[in-house]
Formats: C-alpha cells, sequence, structure tokens
C-alpha cells in the first residue's frame, strides 16, 4: 500500500486524498524517516513511498538514497513545492523515480498507480494475496464501551463478507474480551513471549480461541504484571503475521498511549475513537485525537463513534462535535439491551442483530470496509509548526 512520510499532518492528509482510490483505503501516512523505515522492517511488501515536501530536500535525498539500496523494488516519488532541473537530477542519482509537483494531483495520482502496475509486473502470479487490515479500538477514557464496541463490530465484519477475522485484546492488564465473550482461553499472548525472532503466523493461530461467531481472539494474560515482559516488538510481529491470515484484525487497546497501544496504532489501518457525551470524557477524546494527528496515526482514516448518545445529559451532539472540531460519524443511545447482552456472553450483533445499537456498528463495518472516512481538520500555521515538533518520545516522558 502506499506510504506517505511527512512531518506535517496536515500535507499528510492532502497527499493521501489525491491518491488513487484503489489506493486509499490502505494508505498510510507517517512523519519521519526514522518511523517509515521501522514500518518498513514490519512491513517488506510496500510497493511506493510518497516523500512529502515538508521534509527538507537534503532530508528527503538521504532517505531515498538509503531505501535505494536497501529497497531497490520500492518505488519513490518525491514532491516537492518546485521543481528545478538541478534538483531533479540529484534525485533520480538518489533513486527517486519520479518527482511531482506538491498540489499536483494528476501528476501525483498518475505516479503512485505507475508504481502499483511496476508492483504487481514485479509480484507475478501466485503471490501472496493483499494483506488483511487492522482496525484499531481506542479511547483515552475508560468506562465508554470500549469493549463492548470492538467485540461486536469483530462480529460485524465476520458477518459482512469478511471470510476471517481475528479481535486481539491489547488491553495486557485488564483485558475483559474474553469474560464478555464468555470464553476460556488456554492460551494467550503470554505463551508469545520471547518469540519475536520466530513469529510467524502459524504459532499465533496456536494461541488463539474460537468464539462461535467465526471470530477468533488473541486473549491478554491472566495476570497484570505479564505485561511487563511483552515487549513492543512482540506486538508488531504478532500483527504483522495475523495480517498474512486475516482479513480484519480489530485490536482492543487499553485507555492510554502506553507503548503496546502506540504500536498497534503504529500498525494500524483504521482508528475508531470512542467517546461518550460528557465533559472529561470529551476533553480526554480530544487531547486523543489532536495526538494522533500530530504523530500521523491512521492519518485520514479515524472515525469517531459516540456511545451513550443520550442528549438528556445537558450536551448535545452538536456541542460534542463543536467541543471534538470534528464530525461525529457513528451513533449509539444508550440501552440496557446491550448490558444484557454483554453479561449472557453473547453479542448484540449476534443476539439482536436488526437492534438499533446492531445497526450503528454495522454501518461502521460498513465505513470500514471500504466507506468515506474523515479527513484532517483544517489547521492554521501555527498548529502545523507545533504538530512538527511533538513526536512519540514526548509521549514517553
Amino acid at each position: 500500500m502506499p506510504i506517505v512520510v511527512d512531518p506535517d499532518s496536515g500535507t499528510v492528509a492532502t497527499l493521501l486524498a489525491a491518491l488513487p482510490s484503489t489506493a486509499q483505503p490502505s494508505a498510510h501516512g507517517v512523519p519521519s524517516g526514522d518511523r517509515l523505515l521501522r514500518w518498513l522492517d514490519e512491513h517488506p511488501t510496500e510497493y511506493v513511498v510518497v516523500v512529502g515536501p515538508s521534509l527538507s530536500l537534503e532530508e528527503a535525498l538521504l532517505l531515498c538514497e538509503r531505501l535505494r539500496v536497501s529497497r531497490p523494488a520500492l518505488s519513490l516519488v518525491l514532491v516537492r513545492q518546485q521543481i528545478e532541473a538541478a534538483m531533479l537530477t540529484r534525485a533520480m542519482s538518489a533513486g527517486v523515480r519520479e518527482v511531482v509537483a506538491f498540489g499536483d494531483t494528476q501528476a501525483l495520482l498518475g505516479s503512485v498507480s505507475r508504481a502499483e502496475e511496476l508492483h504487481l509486473a514485479l509480484r507475478g502470479p501466485g503471490s501472496p494475496a493483499t494483506t488483511g487490515r487492522i482496525v484499531t479500538v481506542f479511547s483515552p477514557k475508560g468506562g465508554v464501551g470500549k469493549t463492548t464496541l470492538a467485540v461486536n463490530l469483530a462480529v460485524a465484519l465476520s458477518r459482512g463478507g469478511a471470510k476471517r477475522v481475528c479481535l486481539v485484546d491489547l488491553d495486557l492488564a485488564f483485558g475483559d474480551v474474553a469474560i464478555t465473550l464468555q470464553l476460556l482461553p488456554t492460551h494467550s499472548i503470554e505463551h508469545a513471549i520471547g518469540s519475536e525472532a520466530s513469529v510467524d503466523l502459524p504459532l499465533v493461530e496456536s494461541l488463539l480461541t474460537k468464539h462461535e461467531a467465526s471470530v477468533m481472539v488473541l486473549a491478554p494474560p491472566s495476570h497484570p504484571d505479564v505485561r511487563e515482559r511483552i515487549t513492543a516488538l512482540l506486538v508488531s510481529r504478532i500483527l504483522g503475521a495475523l495480517r498474512t491470515g486475516f482479513d480484519y484484525i480489530v485490536v482492543d487497546t487499553a485507555p492510554d498511549f502506553d507503548e503496546h497501544t502506540l504500536t498497534a496504532l503504529d500498525e494500524t489501518d483504521e482508528c475508531v475513537m470512542v467517546a461518550t457525551l460528557d465533559l472529561p470524557t470529551l476533553k480526554n477524546v480530544k487531547i486523543g485525537l489532536a495526538t494522533l494527528d500530530s504523530l500521523a496515526i491512521a492519518a485520514g482514516h479515524h472515525h469517531v463513534v459516540l456511545n451513550h448518545a443520550d442528549e438528556d445529559t445537558g450536551l448535545t451532539i452538536q456541542q460534542a462535535e463543536e467541543i471534538l472540531a470534528r464530525k461525529i460519524q457513528i451513533r449509539m443511545k444508550s440501552s440496557i439491551d446491550v448490558a444484557r447482552s454483554t453479561n449472557q456472553g453473547v453479542p448484540i450483533m449476534s443476539s439482536q442483530p436488526e437492534h438499533a445499537v446492531s445497526n450503528a456498528i454495522r454501518a461502521l463495518a460498513s465505513q470500514l470496509a471500504g466507506g468515506p472516512s474523515e479527513p484532517f481538520p483544517v489547521a492554521d500555521e501555527e498548529h502545523r509548526r507545533q504538530r512538527r515538533s511533538s513526536r512519540r518520545m514526548k509521549l514517553r516522558r
């Protein structure tokens, strides 16, 4: 899939929107060359990198030169504000396949399409099919119904034509996916500790537990203290392996930007952000969305879900959208049926497929399967400058 590298999230969104429609659903944005290299280490089948104009020419050419040597089959498209003859010569020497002007949508469209044609020609018949898509369900606030949504979303995707769906519980200390589905896993992610160098699909499949709704589940450790022994690299390798065997991988996360959640977000194709209609949660979600923007995570592929969308709380949907500064795409009102279904260990998508909540989750699944996604909000230059200076290391500090 196409990868856009640029430290400015607004520029990333613009470039992603200019890609061919067939490439947009799986296209991805990263903010720096280092993040790009880490991504390519875990996703060796990528075929084109679009290097954005916010990188300096020297930085961009140095990155392209490195990729020319390490990944000769990767097509490199350089985007610049202005194109000069001397710069074209240097770009070609660095391994750049094409140089296009920023804002020239047709030129970028053609460059990426030609890169895809070359990739298909080099790959030839009999090559592996397109890898699965990772959907991360996240909220920086606990108690918003994130796990219930993740469970029912996995069921909805499995019934929407996807051949295989895996639900990963990445809340490694207090995950509730197994108990929500009333499963008793004999294996969990804990049993993969120390296997970073040998993770493959058969190994990961041996750790999964099958739910009757045709969803496979990767459970968290049975004890919270095991979380410290699970490395970010292991999480990345497991998700990479699952891509090769499943159509969708739905990841339920902890309500925090911890190392494991950040790793899942790095890998994700679609990010579902869950909020509720109360000021503390909306405040946290707004910060969470800004953080995703600043790190260029799933750029252009954010889906805001408002759970317990009951306006008798004193806030309206319009007010919530004004606070978040973006559109709420899916709304679900409170329902005792959801709580009853959860307590019975049967997702409401299974027990009451025509329920209003089930219909809302089915609509979300449809969006994730190829429907439109929410673009980046327009940001002024000062906001963009602040986001360019924000990096993942700040979160870890």
